[in-house]
């Protein structure tokens, strides 16, 4: 993971926040280095380069499909709120490396960013 992006660590301690255009540097740059995971449902289309989609709630199965406890991981939903609970959630579970995108698919697109397969996002 690089260092020398710049992120903003939330009051709870427990996880980071990314802006959009922090999370869209990593899209482009560093993907590689992450596991992007949408956790909106229903699906309403994903930003380039996410490595899976997995409901919010079902945290066993995303917690069963991430990579160890340690690695970064950056959650995101349509509008923060799902991606947050999950987030916290897997903190619960001893994940110690998680980001999360406040405003998420609709920050994306407000930044002037294309969803893919987004046929039903306004």
């Amino acid at each position: 993971m690089a260092d020398d992006r710049a992120v903003t660590t939330t009051s709870t301690g427990a996880y980071q926040i990314l802006t959009i255009d922090e999370f869209a540097n990593i899209v482009a740059e560093e993907s590689d280095e992450y596991t992007i995971v949408n956790v909106h449902i229903p699906y309403e289309g994903e930003v380039a380069e996410t490595d899976m989609s997995i409901a919010y709630n079902d945290i066993s199965t995303l917690s069963s499909a991430l990579p160890d406890k340690n690695a970064p991981i950056i959650l995101y939903c349509r509008s923060g709120r799902m991606s947050e609970e999950a987030g916290r959630a897997l903190i619960e579970l001893g994940y110690t490396n998680l980001y999360d995108v406040p405003g998420g698919m609709n920050a994306w697109q407000n930044s002037g960013r294309e969803l893919l397969n987004a046929e039903t996002i306004e």
